[in-house]
């Protein structure tokens, strides 16, 4: 007959491996973590690793990501990685409690794919390895002293006379004949050993974490740059350009709230006093500009509205902001573009690269070397120090954040990042519209009300939007005024005689030249979603 001895035995077997595998992951990754800390932060194996996976995830997932964690892709990847990381620390921990050879393999490989993924990451230097090759050491270390410990009180699967009914040495138990838990001593000691091994982790990854901060942060370089003002002010922003609609997007969004879309697990920390601009390739003058020497060339400010090319119809991955930057145009022409040149590609300092076309840079729009956002040095998140705009182009093709080098060459000669990945190498904003107010699927009074948001179409501008109710005409809203035809222009429409029920809501709109949204609805990849926005509201009596 099964006994439940056994299967005690067995769930407080399996216990104690699932103690010994976490407590070994735990002082791993806070080794890693410090050691990272004298390299570099994206050289800490949870970030290598991560990143790495970034680099092959199909665009399918990617944009699976977006649409279901947004601008918190990358807590939600961290937070997947962690609880693999868990449940593969388990494993290695039930069993390397009864194979000592299988837990220190289990860690090895840890460390191994560490290795792997930050030597073959972007920007990857010859020391980034190194992390992941401590992280392992530790954990195995860790592993061996905890595992002595954890089996002192083990209970035995065997005849309950305290003898192994396996034939590895490794297998025998100290004690002899003690029962479970008889051994207080061999316990406390256990207990003891993790919980030590545990603040020893944790102590090592906050180490880490206040050393990177110390050593890498481009927080207090930040805080320190004061920036000039401009040698040209943006337009005036005319009376009438923000409608009072509770509930509609603010006509310039908050630095906090404007939507961050990058590679990045670990933000690029790049200090002011060392950031360096390298322009080359296809030049007759190569140019090396440092931070001050941007800073004095003739700076202009600007209203500009940014949009993601993996903003789904009626998505919030677009912003405006006021801009202070020098002419990019000006920088090339001073370098001087070379016949045939037709690419610039831009790098950032962890290695990621945009390809943008020469000819939309010099046809004549405000293309910037951006360096202030509303009104103070950009956000690290942002790109700190310097990152690119150019007005009418996604950023996947044009806002290359965290910038040290612009090289001229041509679209036959090199394939940027998203390139490689499918993704159109030329991308135009297309036309959007969204509706703000009422929210989906919200509840609203019968009678008169008003539907709002905001339309966009950068260089091109907003001539009209139009709402429909139900399968009823369409109906013109009425527009705000507008700065120019870089930044988009909130709308609203009073909708007369609501009545009860579920209705359904739909905007379009016409762009500067006269072509209104189509109505067929496309992912955003390859090129950009298009489509009409709808939603569904209800009105209550």
């Amino acid at each position: 007959m099964f006994g439940w001895s056994r299967v005690r035995a067995a769930a407080r077997r399996f216990g104690l491996g699932a103690v010994l595998g976490l407590v070994s992951a735990v002082l791993a990754l806070g080794v890693g973590r410090l050691a990272a800390a004298f390299v570099r932060p994206e050289s800490a194996p949870v970030i290598a690793v991560g990143n790495r996976f970034i680099l092959l995830t199909p665009e399918s997932l990617k944009d699976f990501a977006i649409r279901t964690f947004g601008q918190q892709d990358k807590t939600a990847l961290l937070v997947g990685i962690h609880l693999v990381l868990a449940g593969y620390a388990i494993v290695v921990g039930v069993a390397g409690l009864r194979r000592r050879w299988l837990g220190v393999a289990g860690v090895a490989a840890f460390g191994a794919v560490g290795v792997l993924a930050a030597v073959t990451g972007n920007a990857a230097g010859p020391l980034d390895a190194v992390p992941s090759v401590l992280a392992a050491a530790a954990g195995i270390a860790g592993f061996l002293l905890l595992r002595r410990l954890l089996r002192r009180p083990l209970p035995v699967a065997g005849d309950g006379t305290g003898r192994s009914g396996g034939t590895d040495p490794d297998e025998a138990t100290a004690g002899g004949t003690g029962t479970p838990g008889t051994d207080r001593r061999a316990v406390l000691q256990a207990a003891g050993g993790a919980a030590g091994l545990v603040v020893l982790g944790g102590a090592a990854g906050t180490a880490g974490a206040t050393l990177q901060d110390r050593r890498y942060s481009a927080a207090s370089s930040r805080s320190a740059v004061r920036i000039p003002a401009p040698a040209e002010r943006a337009k005036p922003v005319p009376a009438g350009t923000e409608l009072s609609v509770p509930g509609i997007s603010p006509w310039r969004t908050a630095n906090a709230d404007f939507y961050r879309v990058d590679t990045a697990l670990a933000l690029p920390q790049v200090p002011a006093d060392s950031w360096q601009l390298r322009v080359h390739g296809m030049v007759d003058h190569p140019l090396t500009l440092s931070y001050q020497d941007l800073l004095r060339r003739p700076l202009i400010e600007r209203d500009i509205t940014l949009s993601c090319v993996s903003n789904e119809v009626g998505g919030h991955l677009a912003g405006n902001a006021r801009w202070i930057g020098a002419r990019l145009a000006e920088l090339l022409r001073e370098a001087g573009v070379q016949r045939g040149a037709s690419q610039l590609v831009s790098r950032s300092a962890d290695g990621m690269t945009i390809g943008t076309p020469v000819e939309t840079v010099l046809d004549g729009r405000d293309a910037l070397l951006a360096v202030a956002m509303n009104g103070e040095p950009l956000p690290i998140a942002h790109g700190f120090p310097v990152r690119m705009l150019v007005p009418g182009l996604y950023g996947y093709v044009s806002a290359c954040k965290w910038l040290v080098d612009l090289e001229l060459t041509t679209f036959r000669a090199y394939d940027p990042y998203w390139v490689r990945r499918k993704w159109s190498r030329f991308g135009p904003v297309r036309t959007a519209s969204r509706i703000d107010t009422p929210k989906p699927f919200g509840q609203v009074a019968p009678g008169t009300v008003t539907v709002a948001g905001v339309a966009w179409a950068q260089h091109r501008g907003i001539a009209g939007v139009e709402v429909r109710i139900d399968d009823g005409p369409w109906q013109r809203a009425r527009l705000a005024r507008t700065v120019d035809d870089d930044v988009w222009r909130q709308w609203s429409l009073r909708w007369q005689g609501a009545t009860t029920g579920d209705h359904q809501l739909t905007v379009r709109a016409t762009d500067g030249t006269g072509a209104t949204q189509p109505q067929t609805r496309r992912t955003p990849f390859p090129r950009g979603a298009t489509g009409w926005h709808s939603i569904a509201v209800t009105v209550t009596g």
